[in-house]
């Protein structure tokens, strides 16, 4: 089958590639195509770069007599398929992580906290679709123990389909909200689609979850599966724990009913009191993985957020918190809630700019009105808005367009002596802010 000829060829190569600008020597080149690209069209040139092979669905792209042309039916499914075959050859566990907010943030705990104990296989960055779910679990080699996999989806079937291509040995779902409801049409599209993990651990022999116990949504879509169980004290959870308020930094406590039970203190570099159940998790993870609570404790103490996500900034002018990567209700608000409880150092104003929430369909407006409400309840010296969804509400406030105008206003009228929240979804580009502040 063409399936294990071109695992043949992978194992011969081990490196693959789907930038004709980036042809390491002896690599794979993908030739996938997008809505403005074809890459069929740099095949020859991947090929002249260094790379040994090219798979490219296109005939007419083919050299007749190279042998270093290997044609598909479709190069995106090759790789999926690709992926998959190397996948079923690692017998070490694979965690697939999703949910609506924090899969991310938890992926980074869960990966920090095992390495302690193992060499971990897990996303970088953003890596967490149906092209990058594939390129992560290529990168597996001998000497990994263990793999953690995010993945993400706006569309239903999107978790089933990676979950096909992942083969999780167990999976966590952070929480379900609402996001992306255009692609998924409602709040229970997001459920139901975001359940497909769960789906498909029902039948994995030994199949288990990670399960936030304090979530009812979570609790109702996992009936049946064996979970390990984390969250608020006094429910008999295998972890326990909750926030330690008064602090700038997450700071929290912890014990475990299956480990030692001691109660452990820990002062991370997160932001946000609702950064707990992605720690909660990772505690989870640890245990059920044989990580020792001391070594847990320190993971958590020493891993520093650097994606955007939950990150304290200091610059020469102000105090910064970014959490501009992504937004959606849930998470807009439980960034504002924090913020409220910040006691801004040195008596600094506080001040929140804020970018619209994508791809909300119908309720947008809706969504975007409440944010507003709870804005105008909230203690906050200056409030800026950034997008035409926050503007088509009328706000009390000061509106900008895009992140274009808002650094030419800071070009104009520096800031200083501020503490600034940041937060909107990616595409607003607020993550650029920074620099001007």
């Amino acid at each position: 089958m063409w399936e294990e000829k071109l695992y043949d060829i992978f194992k011969e190569c081990r490196v693959i590639t789907t930038d004709s600008r980036d042809c390491p020597r002896g690599a794979m080149f993908f030739a996938l195509k997008g809505e403005s690209f074809d890459g069929n069209k740099f095949a020859t040139a991947a090929l002249n770069k260094g790379c040994a092979y090219a798979v490219v669905d296109e005939k007419e792209y083919v050299v007749e007599g190279d042998t270093r042309y290997i044609l598909v039916d479709d190069v995106l499914t090759a790789l999926q398929t690709l992926a998959n075959r190397h996948r079923q050859a690692f017998k070490g566990p694979v965690i697939q992580i999703t949910g609506t907010n924090g899969k991310t943030t938890t992926k980074e705990l869960v990966s920090a906290v095992l390495s302690k104990k193992y060499n971990v296989l897990f996303t970088q960055g953003n890596f967490n679709n149906h092209i990058g779910v594939p390129k992560t679990l290529l990168r597996l080699n001998d000497s990994h123990d263990i793999a953690v996999i995010e993945t993400g989806a706006n569309h239903p079937g999107e978790i089933k389909a990676l979950a096909n291509i992942v083969c999780p040995d167990c999976g966590l779902i952070t929480n379900v909200g609402v996001a992306h409801i255009e692609g998924f049409g409602s709040f229970e599209g997001v459920m139901k689609t975001k359940g497909e993990l769960y789906d498909n651990l029902r039948h994995k022999e030994g199949g288990f979850i990670f399960l936030n116990g304090d979530n009812e949504y979570l609790c109702g879509m996992a009936e049946g599966l064996k979970a390990y169980t984390y969250g608020k004290p006094g429910h008999g959870y295998m972890v326990e724990g909750e926030p330690i308020e008064g602090h700038s930094f997450l700071r929290l406590w912890w014990r475990s009913s299956e480990a030692d039970n001691e109660r452990h203190e820990v002062k991370t570099h997160l932001v946000g009191s609702y950064n707990i159940d992605n720690v909660l998790a990772a505690v989870c993870v640890g245990l059920k993985f044989g990580v020792a609570p001391c070594d847990i404790d320190n993971a958590l103490r020493d891993y520093v957020p650097t994606n955007n996500r939950s990150e304290m900034r200091e610059t020469a002018s102000n105090t910064l918190i970014v959490d501009a990567y992504n937004a959606n209700p849930s998470s807009m608000k439980a960034a504002l809630e924090n913020f409220s409880t910040i006691i801004s150092p040195h008596g600094r104003r506080k001040m929140v700019i804020l970018g619209e929430m994508r791809e909300l369909g119908e309720v947008s407006t809706k969504e975007h009105t409440k944010i507003i409400s709870m804005l105008g309840k909230m203690n906050i010296d200056d409030v800026w808005l950034v997008g035409k969804e926050f503007k088509e509400c009328a706000p009390p406030y000061r509106v900008f367009e895009n992140i274009s105008e808002v650094e030419k206003e800071l070009r104009a009228n520096p800031l200083s002596d501020r503490l600034i929240l940041i937060k909107g979804s990616n595409s607003t580009r607020l993550y650029r802010l920074p620099e001007s502040l």
